[in-house]
């Protein structure tokens, strides 16, 4: 089932069946269909497209700027209802027929044109496997961990439970990710951690299926003696569409979730390091924004940080509607996770470092990123910044992931046989201007 649904002859295919069924199914007929049923068919079902985009966006409260096609392919769809409806009578039994195939096959398309636009499901695999639930590759239970022995040349994934004893967050199972290096002996080494976010619609297990974050980590280890960073990854809003930009609020208590349920859980359970030093956050889209929040609000739990393609600061719309929604209109609240607010009256931090990612297709966050990095060294952070070939997908965060591992290894010192060589940071190629259109969402 590794068919790529991102590009290739599956999309095509899926996308040429829902044409052909939908000509199928409108046909030529006789001429009355052809001035009078038809033209009706298509304005009403424009109407009904129209409307359900209106409702996307007030009922839905969707504020992302969707793809065209994925308008396109769902009118298709209501086009071949409202021609069933009106012409059944002037339909052959065939005709009848294809109407609903035609209205499925545009729904898969529009559906893989959104699949498309966020790189969610690079394949088919991994769309069945994360709707089905089904176990991620390499993955096994807590109680298995102890048959596993130090030969094995690729990490575990672990399916976990964190209690939400000082959150009260009512969060998904998560996964932990656990290097060669930790099947050695039975005394564990105690190995740095990364927490990884990442964006608003989004599960655990995300950073796996579509970041490919397993395999850029055990690439890393064979080339380090088996070692590589734990890596948690977690769910900072608890279900599918909740925005809770990694803060305490009406959303739920996700902030502390993430601060105080998490690194004692990973230390006691793992016994890897509870030093701050050891401790960092890499996220991508809102996980981005989490990141960099995350370690300049708690110096204490995190000093190493990731933003890749962020926003400048927790938000869910302008800054009115983020207080009122994210912090249930406490003004104060806004304030102290913003963090350019946040930079500018914190004291200098020491031995804390960033690093910032984003596409030359993603005006935005390359700009606010800039402007974040400044702010970040004028603290006393140090920082990188790069900008990269790309858009605001899921893939693009992978590279990012892939690219920034050895700076992050290496400065959450890593043990290995390169542990303190100064990792390089990658040439990054001028930005780009953004397409006219092109968008920055939010993912």
């Amino acid at each position: 089932m590794n068919v790529s649904l991102l590009d290739g002859w599956f999309p095509w295919t899926v996308q040429l069946a829902a044409a052909a069924a939908l000509l199928l199914a409108v046909g030529w007929r006789d001429r009355r269909w052809r001035l009078r049923r038809a033209p009706l068919a298509i304005g009403v079902a424009a109407v009904l497209t129209a409307l359900l985009g209106l409702l996307t966006v007030t009922v839905g409260g969707v504020t992302d700027p969707l793809p065209l096609a994925l308008w396109w392919w769902l009118g298709a769809a209501v086009l071949a209802l409202t021609v069933l409806v009106a012409g059944w009578r002037s339909a052959r039994w065939w005709r009848r027929a294809v109407a609903p195939l035609a209205g499925l096959l545009a729904v898969l398309a529009g559906a893989n044109a959104l699949n498309a636009s966020t790189g969610y499901f690079p394949t088919l695999d991994d769309a069945i496997g994360e709707l089905s639930g089904a176990p991620l590759p390499q993955q096994v239970t807590l109680d298995q961990l102890g048959s596993l022995t130090g030969r094995t040349t690729t990490g575990r994934i672990v399916q976990v439970d964190i209690p939400d004893t000082a959150s009260g967050f009512a969060h998904r199972q998560e996964l932990v990710y656990l290097p060669p290096a930790w099947f050695r002996s039975k005394t564990r080494p105690k190995l740095p951690v990364l927490e990884m976010i990442g964006g608003e619609y989004a599960a655990p297990d995300n950073w796996v299926r579509a970041g490919d974050a397993v395999q850029t980590a055990d690439a890393y280890a064979a080339q380090h003696g088996g070692f590589a960073p734990v890596l948690v990854f977690a769910d900072a809003t608890g279900g599918f569409k909740v925005d809770t930009e990694c803060v305490d609020g009406p959303s739920g208590m996700a902030e502390d979730h993430l601060v105080k349920d998490i690194p004692p859980y990973v230390e006691k359970t793992f016994d890897t390091s509870a030093d701050p030093r050891k401790w960092g956050v890499v996220g991508w889209s809102m996980g981005g924004t989490c990141a960099i929040d995350l370690t300049v609000e708690h110096p204490g739990v995190f000093t190493r940080f990731e933003d890749i393609s962020g926003d400048i600061g927790p938000n869910t719309g302008d800054k009115q509607q983020t207080i009122d929604k994210l912090y249930g209109g406490d003004a104060a609240a806004w304030a102290a996770h913003d963090p350019m607010t946040v930079l500018a009256h914190h004291a200098k931090f020491r031995d804390t470092a960033g690093w910032f990612e984003s596409g030359d297709q993603e005006s935005r966050q390359t700009a606010q990123g800039k402007e974040l990095a400044a702010a970040a060294r004028k603290d006393g952070i140090r920082c990188e910044q790069t900008v990269q070939p790309g858009r605001h997908v899921w893939q693009f965060a992978s590279n990012a992931f892939a690219q920034a591992l050895p700076w992050l290894s290496q400065q959450l010192g890593t043990p290995g046989p390169h542990a303190g060589k100064p990792a390089t940071v990658p040439d990054a190629p001028a930005p780009g201007p953004a397409p006219k259109g092109s968008p920055d969402p939010k993912v």
